[in-house]
């Protein structure tokens, strides 16, 4: 099993409709999400969510995955930056809200989320109060 990363800053200011950042199973594997972290860029508290998706909307650019322990491997699952049009928001997974302070933020850890084997399930990264503000994130996951 091989062990995956997305990082980067957030390219749109996320809503409780568009996510921030997402990453979707495909058809060949079912990743096993193991850590995610979100922190502020700015000086105003945000209110941030780790949400299960359940459709694709209209993604943003494909992000790089980056393989932290297997560098002959490519990632199957794909990472996105942002959404322009959004997907079914699911269940809530984690909560936080981050201080008004520019690097505040929080790393939750998993024994492992698992998506389902399929290019409309994934998980992302929401602000469930309404409009949010750029963010930067990581994501980590088995495959």
């Amino acid at each position: 099993m091989a062990r995956f990363a997305i990082s980067g800053r957030a390219t749109i200011a996320g809503t409780s409709a568009l996510p921030l950042v997402s990453l979707y199973g495909t058809a060949a594997v079912r990743p096993r999400v193991v850590e995610v972290g979100v922190w502020n860029t700015t000086a105003v508290a945000v209110t941030v969510s780790l949400n299960r998706l359940s459709t694709t909307g209209t993604q943003g650019a494909g992000l790089t995955e980056v393989p932290e322990d297997s560098p002959l491997h490519g990632a199957l699952a794909t990472g996105f930056a942002g959404h322009t049009s959004g997907p079914t928001i699911g269940g809530e997974l984690r909560r936080a809200t981050l201080a008004g302070a520019i690097g505040a933020g929080v790393i939750w850890t998993f024994q492992g989320i698992e998506l389902t084997e399929a290019t409309s399930n994934g998980i992302g990264l929401i602000i469930p109060t309404g409009t949010g503000q750029i963010l930067d994130y990581s994501i980590a996951w088995d495959e």
